[in-house]
């Protein structure tokens, strides 16, 4: 894993942090150590005719096939084409090269710097207040402090967790839905409580069960996720979400075992695991991106927006255009689908509220 930031700074960051970023972490920090630390690789293209705006993306670790990072940089580039302007990405490997890649963005003077992950919320905040007139758009977290240059773009990752937990409930044989979860915290369990509710919703006599992996290291624990999930498909529950970051993959392995089923999150998961994993929850970083740069140009620097259904910044491959081919258990079930997209249009309409543990 990369190197934390002290306890208690990070027990408040961590909540924001991506489940899919967290797993592939420890992975890329292999690839750090092979690599120059300090060496950033640019990736940028300018547009032409461009009309002078430029935007720098700085990633927290190699896009390679992260999906989720991945949408962010079609977010930067979607927001280059539409402002007819340039964009420059920043991939960085390690906590030395996300530092130096912040200030090799701050040194060059975009009109927006996108950065995503908790990682980048303390050395932004001090490079806000280095530099007052550089505008920063921070994805997936936010600084302690409100700054009059930072804006941020955050999720709200249980609406679209009670649409997974709604199919759950539907495709279930035993009436028994499950979570396994990192760690037992109001932000975390944004991954299991609106799960077993909308499971609830939709088959109220659903028995419901929530495990935590824990332990050292609740991120990078597969064989601790893996145990987890055992113990709860043991007892009958058939239909597990899999919110234990690189854990997942354990959570995976338990559930093809036993013949039942799980579900991903951030990104499409379902090729790790194909008729084991049935729909995904889905982090839209690329619409935060784009719509975040729309918004800080538009004179809204220094706000922060709250990503939804809504808002297209939450979704489920199920509910996306590539469900077909997207090898997830859901594609074989159209009528479940219709079901979850009524659900979808309540919640978008304001017509069903979904509760945020993190709120209570």
């Amino acid at each position: 894993m990369r190197p934390r930031a002290p306890r208690t700074r990070a027990r408040t960051l961590r909540h924001r942090r991506s489940l899919q970023l967290t797993a592939l972490a420890a992975g890329t920090v292999l690839l750090a150590t092979a690599c120059n630390a300090a060496a950033k690789k640019d990736t940028g293209t300018a547009a032409s005719g461009s009309s002078g705006k430029s935007f720098t993306l700085v990633t927290p670790d190699a896009v390679g096939q992260n999906e989720f990072l991945k949408l962010a940089v079609t977010g930067v580039e979607a927001a280059a084409k539409e402002h007819d302007g340039t964009q420059h990405v920043y991939q960085s490997t390690d906590a030395a090269s996300q530092q130096q890649n912040v200030q090799a963005a701050v040194d060059a003077k975009p009109d927006v710097i996108v950065l995503v992950g908790f990682e980048f919320a303390d050395v932004v905040a001090q490079q806000a207040r280095r530099n007052p007139g550089q505008r920063f758009l921070l994805v997936d977290a936010c600084t302690a402090k409100p700054f009059t240059n930072v804006s941020c773009a955050v999720f709200r990752e249980h609406e679209g967790v009670f649409l997974a937990g709604a199919e759950a409930g539907l495709l279930s044989r035993s009436g028994k839905v499950g979570a396994v979860d990192v760690l037992d915290t109001p932000q975390f369990r944004r991954y299991s409580d609106p799960f077993a509710a909308g499971a609830k919703k939709v088959a109220p006599g659903t028995t419901t069960g929530t495990r935590f992996v824990g332990g050292q290291s609740p991120f990078d624990d597969s064989a601790r996720a893996k145990e987890q999930a055992g113990t709860l498909l043991s007892q009958g529950y058939d239909q597990v979400m899999a919110a234990a970051a690189a854990g997942n993959y354990g959570v995976f392995e338990a559930a093809k075992a036993k013949g039942a089923f799980a579900y991903g999150v951030d990104v499409n998961q379902c090729p790790s695991s194909p008729g084991t994993v049935v729909d995904n929850v889905i982090k839209r970083t690329d619409v935060a991106v784009q719509k975040g740069i729309d918004a800080v140009l538009g004179g809204k620097a220094g706000t922060t927006v709250s990503y939804g259904l809504k808002e297209g910044g939450i979704s489920l491959t199920g509910l996306d255009a590539g469900v077909d081919s997207s090898q997830c258990v859901i594609a074989r079930h159209k009528d479940v689908l219709t079901k979850v997209k009524a659900l979808r249009d309540q919640i978008v309409s304001g017509g069903l509220a979904v509760d945020d543990p993190a709120a209570r």
